[in-house]
């Protein structure tokens, strides 16, 4: 019997013939071909390579499964048919980072079939030009359409790897501090992880459009360069437990000249479905205040008893502030009160089965809050948290979404505190293929009740935002709770997440803390950044949903707050200016004509220059927001020096930042000649930069991390 092959060229896509048997490589170009992929079979196997500028990135790596009852299928294979495409469209984010995306790409889809078998696996392969990401289809078959995975033995072999930047593949948590060695010294990560090669190019391994199956670890076995992918295991050891027909979640590489295109790059995004939601309306980015800080720095407490934080008394004091401070007439702005239901008395993190979601505390008023909350046009989030046990969660959800849908309430910060497991059911893990479908069915029920999500210790973001774009924003990383009660986040940590964990989408990280050291209520801890560090956090770490987090009264007579106000939640356009993983980043962001920019550095002072050649030709007034001379990390750490200055997109801005320092700063177009009579040139800035930074010279350095 004859078996026919079918192949569909283009001139990206090489099948040569030799004495009239088929070489199967499949060569298939990025569209500005500076990515190239290929693709071939060896005794039946398959594998992938990746060059970028005809650098090797990634080397012969290997691809297939691993089932339950069944035979693996990764050898003894042969290809069906090839199948290639070029998409070139744009289109637009209900928000983001970016407005309007562009979706080019090449793509070859390599249908393949098991010699002597009728088992089948398609892989399809997008080809950017910052990056690829492939995946796996598994067909309907005449037998065995349910299966069990025990293994994806999807690997990367990585060439000339100089640097990483990763946290250990824990199931549970991304709660932890980023390593920065070697490739040989990484065994297990979590995705996504960072790496420079020795040639200077950037990657990010990771994965896109996480939907009913394990998210993806990797493991190193033999420190020989070779990534595994690990899949969160069922209780059973099982990885993934699916009907056919099957397709995995995109696996991801993103690859940059420079750290920045890392974080300037849409493929994440571009490779999840379009928005499912068809009015948008309700879905609004805003800034919010709340009590939570409060009670990590013990003034308050969740539970029950004097020092009870969410009282109605409490919540009008948040609400007056909100409304008087961020003029809510003009932007969104919320509130969040944590600790306002049952549940939180004694041990909650052991006890999620006590939490109720409709059931308010006696001294917190629910009805009497929202009222004031519409008096005051300011929306009121939700907050759910469940302690891990998602029996319970589950069993309330739908009455819950329901109740809030008819106060009125469209926000929700939910938590899933449980940093050994899931409690309920027992030996699940946040990041495998149970939680992964109750995040999902949460996004969906929330967007049927027309509800935004912010979630804490959260399944990863793949980019389903741009699918669901009611999943606003997440934590999912060591957060600023942590400077609270451990030995906080060291300088560099907020210099390494956005080019990490950041990749993946918005982060919560709740900026905005004015009190650093607040030892009125909690000694011995302290939040290791100057002030303008923390103004700089809300244009760097990105969220459409940005917490004011430190206790209101902290904000009042603050001139710095002003930036806080002005910063919009929501972009255009993002630029990164700069950087340096681990040691600095500037990155400038604009909405309508305004720019808004923030930068920050690590442990060491250094001067930042900030080259303005992004702007359009017209002058701009720039309102900067700066470490002071005498500000130090654990000398005058809140010193601000702001300045408005006249500048034009031939000037770059030279400042000088703090140990653990930071710039924000606003630039507005100057529509008329006397508006810039009274502004300085930017030239006064830089030199006075140049005495800031001998100044800073004289101060400790902050060296309780080692680089």
């Amino acid at each position: 019997m004859k078996r026919l092959f079918v192949f569909i060229l283009s001139g990206s896509l090489l099948l040569s013939y030799l004495l009239g048997r088929q070489v199967r490589i499949i060569k298939i170009l990025s569209p500005d071909e500076k990515v190239q992929v290929q693709f071939k079979l060896a005794e039946g196997k398959a594998f992938y390579r990746i060059y970028f500028k005809n650098k090797k990135v990634i080397d012969w790596s290997g691809l297939g499964f691993r089932f339950k009852d069944q035979k693996p299928l990764n050898k003894n294979l042969e290809i069906l048919a090839v199948d290639n495409k070029i998409i070139n469209k744009r289109w637009e984010q209900v928000w983001g980072a970016n407005k309007v995306i562009t979706n080019h790409y090449q793509q070859n889809r390599i249908n393949l079939q098991e010699l002597g078998s009728e088992r089948r696996l398609d892989l399809i392969f997008r080809v950017y030009d910052n990056g690829v990401g492939f995946r796996y289809i598994l067909p309907e078959q005449q037998k065995h359409n349910q299966i069990q995975i025990i293994s994806e033995d999807t690997e990367f072999k990585l060439e000339n790897i100089e640097k990483c930047w990763w946290i250990p593949a824990h199931y549970d948590s991304y709660e932890l501090l980023y390593n920065t060695t070697s490739l040989n010294e990484m065994d297990s990560v979590n995705t996504p992880v960072t790496m420079r090669t020795k040639n200077g190019l950037y990657l990010s391994l990771h994965e896109a459009d996480l939907t009913d199956y394990a998210g993806m670890t990797l493991v190193q076995k033999n420190g020989d360069g070779v990534l595994h992918s690990d899949l969160v295991p069922w209780p059973d050891g099982i990885k993934v437990k699916a009907e056919l027909p099957l397709k995995t979640p995109w696996r991801t590489i993103q690859i940059a000249e420079k750290p920045g295109g890392l974080i300037e790059s849409n493929l994440i995004l571009n490779l999840n479905r379009p928005n499912q939601i068809k009015d948008t309306e309700w879905i609004k980015p805003m800034k919010y205040v709340g009590i939570w800080w409060g009670m990590h720095i013990d003034k308050y407490t969740w539970s029950s008893g004097p020092k009870h934080g969410a009282t109605t008394e409490n919540a009008q004091i948040y609400i007056d502030f909100a409304n008087k401070a961020f003029n809510s007439d003009s932007q969104e702005v919320g509130l969040l009160v944590e600790g306002w239901n049952l549940g939180w008395d004694g041990d909650w993190t052991q006890n999620g089965h006590k939490f109720s979601f409709t059931e308010s505390y006696p001294d917190f008023e629910l009805d009497e809050v929202l009222d004031y909350c519409h008096k005051n046009n300011v929306a009121y989030i939700m907050h759910n948290e469940n302690g891990g046990d998602i029996l319970n969660y589950g069993s309330q959800i739908e009455e819950a979404f329901d109740y809030y849908q008819k106060l009125g309430i469209h926000a929700i910060k939910s938590g899933y505190v449980a940093m050994t497991g899931i409690k309920n059911p027992p030996g699940q893990h946040h990041h495998g293929q149970y939680m992964v479908n109750h995040y999902r069915r949460v996004v969906k029920l929330a967007a049927e009740h027309e509800i935004m999500l912010d979630v804490h210790e959260p399944i990863k973001p793949t980019g389903i935002r741009r699918t669901w774009p009611n999943m606003m924003t997440r934590e999912g990383a060591r957060g600023m709770e942590y400077n609270a009660w451990s030995a906080g986040n060291p300088p560099e940590h907020s210099t390494i997440i956005p080019f990490t964990r950041v990749l993946a989408g918005p982060m919560d990280y709740t900026p905005g803390i004015f009190d650093l050291t607040f030892d009125k209520y909690k000694k011995g801890f302290r939040t290791y950044t100057t002030l303008a560090k923390q103004l700089a956090f809300f244009v760097v770490i990105y969220s459409p949903l940005q917490m004011a987090a430190d206790l209101v009264e902290n904000y009042e007579n603050q001139p710095g707050f002003q930036f806080i106000k002005e910063v919009p939640v929501d972009w255009d356009e993002t630029r990164v200016i700069d950087s340096k993983i681990g040691d600095y980043v500037i990155i400038a962001r604009r909405a309508g004509q305004e720019w808004f920019i923030g930068g920050i550095t690590d442990e060491h002072p250094r001067k930042i220059n900030i080259h303005l050649d992004f702007l359009s030709p017209e002058k701009y007034k720039v309102k900067i927001y700066c470490d002071a001379i005498n500000t130090g990390l654990f000398e005058n750490p809140g010193s601000l020096e702001i300045g408005t200055y006249q500048v034009k997109n031939s000037d770059i801005i030279q400042a000088p930042l703090s140990t653990s320092g930071g710039l924000a700063a606003r630039l507005t177009p100057i529509k008329a000649a006397n508006d810039s009579l009274s502004l300085k040139p930017i030239c006064r800035f830089n030199k006075m930069s140049e005495q800031k930074l001998q100044r800073f010279r004289t101060f400790k350095i902050y060296t309780s991390v080692t680089k």
